[in-house]
């Protein structure tokens, strides 16, 4: 049986604004003769406050708080980057599967909803969705796995019966805190030459075009 109904992540999964959000710390860090540390992009990927991380760990390094006006044109670089990402391979021709078998796609982020809908209507996929969840539905985001379970309670399914396809760890392990079935696409999004582990997930596939709604390892876990 294929799921009931589809959960995907927003950003690295169906556009790469990671890859923004990479080149704008990046930018960022260089403005001050440094270099944006791997490790740091690593603990903040898929997370709602991962620009504190960062700006914390740039704080420490300069031993001084970095000025507001410069996290502002770090803001502003990424939106600037992130206008002109592209829905990533595979992503259209989901929507279009799921569409002709009548499964309804949602999109589970922590991001906030002006964001992930803006890049959406953006890229022609907003009337496409069943419906969102964002940063505000929940008081935790993820790895927490409030978000998840808020969308379920709103789709009417069991967990069970779900899938859920996430592009970080922090958002594999909500997935699967909530007990949903999770197919993880490895490299779809963020830093060039950057891997997530991503072993917690039921599956994990190079890219969004692999991912197959009649999965049989996908059906043994639903």
């Amino acid at each position: 049986m294929p799921p009931a109904v589809v959960f995907l992540d927003f950003d690295g999964l169906m556009c790469d604004t990671e890859r923004a959000a990479h080149q704008s710390w990046r930018d960022l860090y260089a403005r001050y003769g440094l270099v944006f540390p791997p490790s740091v992009w690593l603990r903040m990927v898929g997370r709602s406050d991962g620009e504190h991380l960062a700006a914390a760990d740039l704080s420490r390094r300069l031993d001084r708080p970095v000025p507001a006006e410069r996290l502002d044109w770090r803001r502003r670089r990424k939106r600037w980057l992130a206008d002109r990402e592209p829905l990533l391979p595979g992503v259209a021709g989901l929507l279009d599967a799921a569409a002709q078998r009548d499964i309804p796609v949602v999109v589970v982020s922590s991001s906030p909803r002006s964001w992930v809908n803006g890049h959406l209507t953006r890229l022609g996929a907003a009337d496409r969705l069943a419906f969102l969840v964002t940063g505000e539905d929940a008081v935790s985001h993820k790895p927490a796995p409030d978000l998840y379970l808020a969308a379920l309670s709103r789709a009417g399914v069991a967990a069970r019966t779900a899938v859920a396809l996430e592009d970080s760890p922090s958002g594999v392990q909500a997935a699967r805190g909530a007990g949903v079935p999770c197919v993880a696409v490895a490299g779809s999004g963020g830093a060039a030459g950057t891997r997530y582990d991503l072993t917690a997930a039921d599956l994990v596939l190079d890219s969004v075009e692999r991912f197959d709604l009649d999965s049989p390892v996908l059906a043994e876990r639903m």
